[in-house]
C-alpha cells in the first residue's frame, strides 16, 4: 500500500513536471512595452545652468521625479569639475582647501545609474499612462472637485509642480554656495570675487557688479545682508517673487538697460528701437485675436507707438520704471504665465467637446496628451500625424 502510494506521488511529479517544462513562458518575465511610433517616453535632460530656456514642467509627479534625479546627477557632475578645477588653481598658488576631494572621493554611481528609468516609463506592468491619469485626476480636480477639470485647476496642477521644481534647485544652489554652512548667502558667498571690490562701486552703473549686487540688495528683505531661503529663490527666480522691491528692481533695470542717453527715462525712440521688440510679437498676437486689423494700422512703428501712447499715463513723451509695469509679466514671464500657456494648450487638445472642462473619459480617450513633454519629439509629431 505504502509502495504504492509512492509510485502515485512519483507519477504526479513527473506529469506536473512535463507538464510545466512544455510552458516556458511560465518561466520568463512577461514584459509590455509602449513600441508604438511617438509613444517611446523619455526622461528630458534638463538644461541646468539658469538662463537656459525655459522647459515645460512635466504633468505627472513620477516623470517630474526621474527628470530631477536625472538633472541633481547633471548637476553634481558640473559641479564637480568646477570645484576640482577651483580647487586646483588654488592649490597652485599656494591655497589650501581641507576639504577639497580627490577625483578617488567622487561618490559612486547609485543604482539608479544602472537601470534606464525609460524603460520604467515604457513597461505598461509598472507604468501604465491611462493608470495614472486615473490616480491623478481627482489630485487635479481639487476646487471644487465636482468630477471634471477646469482651466485654472489645470493651471494651478502645473504651477504648483514648477515652484516646487524651483524651490528644489534653489536648496541645491544654496549647497553650492553656502560655504561656511549656515543656511544663508551672503554677497560674498554668492560672488566673492564682486564682494571683495569696494562697495562704493556697486552701482547700476557698473554691468556686472552693480547688477547683482542690486538684485541681491532688492531680495534681502530684512535688510541684514544675508539671503535665507526664501530670500535667496527670490533672487533667483524674481520674476515668481512677491517682493515689491524685486520687482522695482527689474524695472529699474529694463530702464538702464535701453536708456541710451542716460536720463533715467525712455523716449519714443529708445522704447522703439530695443524694449518693444521683446514685446511685439504679444502685441501682434492680441491683435491678431482681436476685431482690430494689424495689418490695416500704420505698420510697425504705428502699432509700437499706440503701446507706447498706453504706457505713458502723464503723456509727458517719456516712460518711467512704474509706467513699465503693466509690460513686465510679458518682458520677464514667471512660472505663472508659463503654467498657463501649459493648461491652455493641454486644455485645446484634450477637451473634445470645448466646454471649458476635461472629464475623465477625455482625458483618457488619449492620454498621451498629457505626457507630451516625455516624448521623444520626432517620435510625437509622427504619432499625432498618423493618428490625423
Amino acid at each position: 500500500m505504502k509502495a504504492a502510494l509512492v509510485y502515485l506521488l512519483i507519477s504526479l511529479c513527473f506529469v506536473a513536471f512535463v507538464l510545466f517544462s512544455n510552458q516556458p513562458h511560465r518561466l520568463k518575465f512577461k514584459v509590455h512595452r509602449n513600441v508604438h511610433p511617438g509613444r517611446r517616453l523619455i526622461v528630458r535632460k534638463l538644461k541646468i545652468a539658469r538662463d537656459a530656456k525655459h522647459e515645460n514642467v512635466a504633468f505627472d509627479p513620477l516623470v517630474a521625479g526621474l527628470e530631477r534625479k536625472r538633472e541633481d546627477k547633471a548637476w553634481e557632475k558640473e559641479h564637480f569639475v568646477q570645484k576640482q578645477t577651483q580647487w586646483a588653481k588654488d592649490q597652485a598658488s599656494g591655497q589650501i582647501h581641507e576639504s577639497a576631494p580627490h577625483p578617488e572621493s567622487q561618490p559612486e554611481p547609485s543604482e539608479w545609474d544602472y537601470h534606464d528609468p525609460e524603460d520604467f516609463l515604457n513597461d505598461e506592468d509598472h507604468f501604465n499612462v491611462s493608470s495614472r491619469i486615473l490616480a491623478l485626476f481627482p489630485l487635479i480636480d481639487s476646487h471644487p472637485p465636482d468630477g471634471r477639470i477646469s482651466l485654472e485647476e489645470l493651471r494651478d496642477w502645473h504651477l504648483q509642480a514648477s515652484l516646487a521644481e524651483a524651490d528644489h534647485r534653489t536648496t541645491r544652489e544654496i549647497e553650492n554656495y553656502d560655504t561656511n554652512h549656515d543656511g544663508l548667502i551672503s554677497f560674498t558667498e554668492y560672488l566673492p570675487g564682486l564682494a571683495s571690490e569696494d562697495p562704493a562701486n556697486h552701482s547700476m552703473d557698473d554691468d556686472e557688479s552693480g547688477f547683482w549686487k542690486g538684485q541681491f540688495d532688492a531680495a534681502d528683505e530684512d535688510g541684514d545682508g544675508l539671503l535665507n531661503a526664501t530670500e535667496f529663490n527670490n533672487f533667483l527666480h524674481p520674476q515668481d517673487s512677491h517682493n515689491p522691491k524685486l520687482h522695482q528692481w527689474l524695472r529699474k533695470q529694463e530702464i538702464r538697460d535701453h536708456d541710451h542717453d542716460n536720463d533715467g527715462k525712455l523716449s519714443f525712440t529708445e522704447f522703439e528701437g530695443n524694449l518693444y521688440e521683446s514685446i511685439k510679437t504679444h502685441d501682434e498676437e492680441d491683435a491678431s485675436h482681436s476685431s482690430t486689423n494689424l495689418h490695416s494700422s500704420p505698420g510697425y512703428g504705428g502699432y509700437a507707438r499706440q503701446r507706447f501712447s498706453e504706457l505713458d499715463e502723464n503723456k509727458d513723451g517719456y516712460l518711467t520704471e512704474d509706467e513699465l509695469t503693466p509690460i513686465m509679466d510679458i518682458l520677464h514671464p514667471g512660472e505663472a504665465y508659463y503654467a498657463t500657456q501649459q493648461a491652455k494648450h493641454l486644455m485645446e487638445e484634450a477637451d473634445k467637446n470645448k466646454d471649458g472642462h476635461l472629464t475623465i473619459e477625455e482625458m483618457l480617450e488619449d492620454p498621451y496628451i498629457f505626457y507630451n513633454t516625455a516624448y521623444a519629439y520626432e517620435d510625437y509629431e509622427e504619432y499625432h500625424h498618423e493618428e490625423l
